[in-house]
């Protein structure tokens, strides 16, 4: 069985035959100008839960997965090391200071396992890392804020080289590996430039179904990433999202 739940922007749920994963998760809310409407997950009883949260920006996580740890026992997380949640914090803030034994602060770049969960990552251009997960003979990419940025709307600053040479470098990491499933970024602020990431990712990595993800609401530019002469020789690869809270059930 394999499972796919996009909540919105880069948050997802994978659900394999044993495990239950948990990328990017944030709450419904507006945040940036933007209104996600995202729901809280429904898990499965007796598959455990493995939370991934790739940094700290509030567009990628959030302290309320904690509270999921009063529900369930079987519950795990993994965070990139920039989100700090010392004892104190914890107490000051609400939660139970006993969850942090649950969870595992991971760099980048870094290999983690656990409970036929391997982990790899890939440090980030932007904040934190990627995820590379291995389990249930799947392999699942995450990019988290990895990526080709830039700060300009026609997408050929300076910003842009910069940011390419360091994608395509992390990047590489993933030339010799087959991925069943990559959240790819294809953000529309971009401008012209907001391709780049994902042309790079389809062209140089064996990826069999590709989410585009962080697309802050504006489903429209997976229509124009597909339709770009470019793209028709991996059009199929390419998962249609159009609105929050789809399920996926991949054969």
């Amino acid at each position: 069985m394999l499972r796919v739940t996009f909540i919105h922007h880069s948050a997802f749920v994978v659900e394999t035959d044993t495990k239950q994963l948990v990328f990017d998760y944030f709450p419904a809310c507006t945040y940036a100008d933007v209104t996600f409407h995202g729901k809280e997950p429904v898990f499965a009883a007796g598959k455990p839960i493995y939370v991934f949260a790739s940094h700290s920006h509030k567009d990628h996580f959030s302290m309320e997965v904690l509270k999921w740890a009063e529900k369930r026992d079987d519950i795990f997380y993994i965070f990139s090391k920039d989100i700090r949640l010392g004892k104190n914090y914890l107490i000051k803030n609400g939660y139970d200071p006993e969850t942090r034994k649950k969870i595992k602060f991971i760099g980048a770049p870094s290999d983690f396992v656990t409970d036929g969960l391997k982990v790899h990552t890939l440090k980030s251009t932007d904040v934190g890392a990627a995820f590379v997960v291995e389990t249930d003979g799947l392999t699942i990419y995450h990019a988290g804020d990895l990526s080709v940025w830039n700060t300009g709307e026609d997408g050929n600053e300076m910003y842009r080289d910069i940011y390419s040479g360091g994608y395509k470098k992390q990047i590489k990491h993933l030339e010799h590996k087959h991925i069943d499933i990559g959240f790819v970024v294809l953000d529309p602020r971009m401008g012209a430039g907001a391709f780049a990431g994902m042309d790079y990712f389809v062209e140089n990595i064996d990826c069999d179904l590709i989410f585009p993800m962080h697309c802050w609401e504006d489903y429209s530019i997976i229509e124009k990433l597909k339709r770009r002469p470019q793209m028709v020789r991996f059009k199929d690869k390419i998962v249609d999202i159009d609105r929050d809270n789809v399920i996926y059930n991949i054969e």
